[in-house]
């Protein structure tokens, strides 16, 4: 299933949620051919995300709408621009009023504090990756706010990349083990599926090597003395990855050992929701 098929899932779920059997606030007052046009009004400094996916929210609901963008996805925004207006049934616009906003904002606050962490990485080669630490349902706009803020989609779920994590590894009864049972049901299952491996310690990255069948290496609560004797260890054979206990702060000294990746789950879980609106304007 690509992209746009998700989305429009997703629309519809979320539509359905807020709207149940009807609309009544607008069903009780407002004449269903009634016209009207809103404006979006940015309300907090960040970068913007979530203009395609309104455009789409409108569009799923009433195909003929007219949308005028002003600003696109990964612009940066200031208090008082105007993102974009909408013409279209005034019940159009009311039902799906909310599910723009909350898209918007939660999608903009991602892609700002993403983009926070990218500059941080400007200076050197290593990659920002999120991780599957999303909201149920809402991963799909979540990652793509990453990737509009500059950042790089990890795996998007279970099913797309095999991590052999800490868990996996002490259930299968050792790293030697866990990496050859994975690399031997690639062969038979999922030919080209990439396999990555979380590595505890020094010890771990050696076991590793001995073995061999991965793609990537994950350098789990290293610190940057650890991830510079492990890149030694690895030696540009496979890819790598450091995650754990990295923020805005400290960023830059994990970037400085030249791991390939850095991954965090904060740009996501710990991104706050800018401030937005969608105002009628009469017409």
């Amino acid at each position: 299933m690509d992209y746009n098929q998700q989305l429009d899932i997703l629309i519809k779920n979320a539509l359905q949620e807020d709207i149940g059997d009807g609309d009544h606030s607008t069903l009780c007052c407002i004449d269903a051919s009634a016209k009207g046009k809103a404006v979006l009004k940015i309300k907090q400094d960040g970068i913007l995300a979530g203009m395609e996916v309104a455009e789409k929210i409108f569009k799923y609901m009433q195909p003929d709408i007219v949308f005028t963008a002003y600003k696109k996805d990964g612009d940066a925004m200031q208090f008082g621009d105007i993102a974009f207006d909408v013409e279209a049934k005034v019940h159009t616009i009311l039902q799906c009023e909310r599910l723009v906003l909350n898209s918007m904002q939660r999608m903009s606050g991602i892609a700002t504090l993403t983009k926070q962490y990218v500059d941080k990485l400007k200076p050197f080669k290593t990659k920002l990756l999120d991780t599957r630490k999303t909201t149920p349902n809402f991963r799909l706009l979540e990652k793509e706010a990453v990737k509009i803020g500059g950042g790089v989609n990890h795996r998007f779920g279970l099913y797309d990349m095999i991590m052999l994590k800490d868990n996996h590894i002490d259930y299968c009864g050792g790293i030697e083990k866990a990496i050859e049972k994975a690399y031997a049901y690639v062969q038979l299952k999922k030919p080209g599926l990439k396999i990555e491996v979380e590595t505890r310690t020094i010890e771990d990255v050696k076991k590793v090597m001995a073995v061999g069948k991965v793609n990537r290496i994950m350098l789990d609560n290293f610190t940057p003395e650890l991830i510079t004797e492990a890149l030694k260890i690895i030696n540009g054979k496979y890819e790598t990855e450091a995650s754990g206990g990295i923020n805005l702060d400290n960023i830059e000294m994990f970037a400085a050992t030249g791991v390939d990746y850095i991954s965090s789950g904060a740009v996501i879980h710990q991104a706050k929701s800018l401030d937005l609106s969608l105002k009628a304007k009469i017409i």
